[in-house]
């Protein structure tokens, strides 16, 4: 085996040994993660359990949980049958007791430790006190596998704590779950980790093949004199160059990939997690309105992740693109007038006013489809954080070899701390009106485009009020005969 072999073996032999630690640490901080996510929804259960006792406390402030007894008999007759992913949940596991302000359990859901003074234990003490309440006990001691999560919330009564609710989760319920995902992560770091290997054994094949390109040069130039160096020196550049591009390329790839999965998977929980609770109330018995409510929910965060995805999809589309593909001289003032006319039922119904000025006589060179979505994302951008009343200019200016396009609306502006964040991917603000955000894409979108035209967008806080987006790009200039 030659040395340049045992430096190559060596290398995919710390590599794999990296790998392997790498999902060892990973492995082992999967258990923590997946307890502060059960311990963030304990949070939620414990303070709407709360403010359920809160309901039917009367004038003497006296607790009385006979109603969450009853919802909790009826809880635990329950069938559950539910495939979470990979894993299914057949019985429920939360318990919760009830105590009141010197910490003696007025309720238990267990049935055992009514009576009892619970004063002694973190989550009450904490609680009563009137900060965050939590702990994780073993019921069995000495035996992990009965770990118990607590986490207590307060019970008030004119604004004065009389009693806190704990609501507990053994962590073995959720234990499935960290098992599930580590096998997952194992067998993703091995396909992972021998992907990357063979990636690195092509990259040092098309390493390694110019410099022996140029070593046969060498030799051709020593048995040839008629061998010119200077053709066969540009034809092993290129070859080096070649390899380079590839490889850089694949590395970027990877990177844009990784970027790409954790920022996507990011914004995707927020609208699961609302789907999936609109869902699990979906199964309780409810009025009507309340359903509706519901469905309604379930349908906007489904588009949402709809519109996500669609949009994603059509920026990493154009992200790959090198050029444009049908470049065409488009008439300004024709092409502002047709998104105008499109987006004039979206304006009346905010009560917004559209005004196109400037743009007659001035023509644009590319592609018309994109031109066309540039302008209408920033238009539609406009609209959306517009109030009711106001009004949109569309204005145009003419530079030497480039025309000015700028939207200003009559909004809030942007707040100080998004300014250097409106292009970042998935960032998005809040509309006025409905809360809402959007996909977080358009400005990405809109930024690719200007720059595979050459060209460039800003946007920016207009000095009289509102937003002001200028898309600047390449005119078509006349031709001379």
């Amino acid at each position: 085996m030659s040395k340049r072999n045992r430096v190559f073996i060596g290398i995919l032999l710390i590599y794999a040994l990296g790998v392997v630690y790498l999902l060892f640490k990973i492995s082992a901080d999967l258990d923590p993660r997946y307890q502060e996510s059960a311990e963030e929804s304990l949070v939620e259960t414990a303070h709407l359990l709360s403010a359920f006792i809160e309901t039917d406390l009367r004038d003497d402030g006296q607790l009385r949980p006979e109603a969450l007894r009853s919802a909790f008999v009826r809880l635990n007759q329950h069938r559950v049958r539910a495939r979470i992913y990979n894993v299914e949940k057949t019985r429920i596991d939360l318990r919760s007791y009830v105590t009141d302000r010197n910490g003696k359990v007025v309720f238990d859901s267990t049935g055992i430790n009514e009576g009892q003074d619970f004063l002694k234990w973190h989550d009450v003490s904490m609680t009563l006190s009137g900060q965050y309440g939590a702990r994780t006990t073993q019921d069995l001691q000495g035996i992990p596998e009965t770990a118990v999560m607590y986490v207590g919330a307060p019970i008030r009564w004119n604004d004065e704590i009389i009693g806190s609710v704990t609501v507990g989760k053994p962590v073995q319920s959720f234990g499935k779950f960290v098992t599930n995902a580590r096998q997952k992560l194992i067998v993703v770091g091995i396909t992972a980790g021998a992907a990357a290997m063979l990636l690195a054994l092509f990259v040092s094949v098309w390493l390694v093949r110019p410099f022996g390109l140029l070593h046969e040069y060498v030799r051709l130039l020593r048995e040839r004199k008629g061998a010119t160096l200077p053709r066969m020196g540009r034809r092993a550049i290129g070859v080096i160059g070649a390899a380079y591009d590839e490889m850089r390329d694949a590395l970027a790839g990877r990177n844009y990939v990784e970027e790409y999965v954790q920022t996507l998977t990011h914004e995707i929980k927020s609208p699961l997690s609302a789907i999936r609770g609109a869902a699990e109330l979906l199964q309780e018995p409810m009025p009507e309105a309340k359903r509706e409510l519901f469905l309604k929910n379930i349908r906007d965060e489904t588009q949402r992740i709809q519109d996500l995805v669609d949009r994603l999809l059509e920026l990493s589309s154009l992200e790959k693109r090198r050029g444009l593909a049908d470049v065409q001289v488009l008439a300004l003032d024709a092409l502002l007038k047709e998104i105008s006319a499109s987006f004039a039922p979206v304006a009346d119904a905010k009560q917004v006013r559209l005004r196109v000025e400037g743009a007659a006589g001035l023509s644009l060179r590319g592609e018309a489809f994109l031109l066309h979505r540039a302008i209408a994302n920033l238009l539609q951008n406009a609209i959306d954080f517009s109030l009711a009343g106001a009004q949109v200019i569309v204005s145009v200016s003419s530079l030497r070899r480039h025309v000015e396009i700028s939207i200003r609306d009559h909004g809030a502006g942007i707040p100080d701390y998004a300014v250097d964040r409106l292009f970042e991917k998935f960032y998005s603000l809040r509309r006025p009106d409905s809360g809402k955000k959007g996909t977080g894409l358009g400005l990405s979108f809109v930024k690719e485009i200007a720059e595979l035209h050459h060209g460039r967008v800003e946007v920016r806080n207009h000095p009289d009020g509102g937003v002001c987006a200028t898309l600047v790009l390449p005119r078509a200039l006349p031709t001379r005969t």
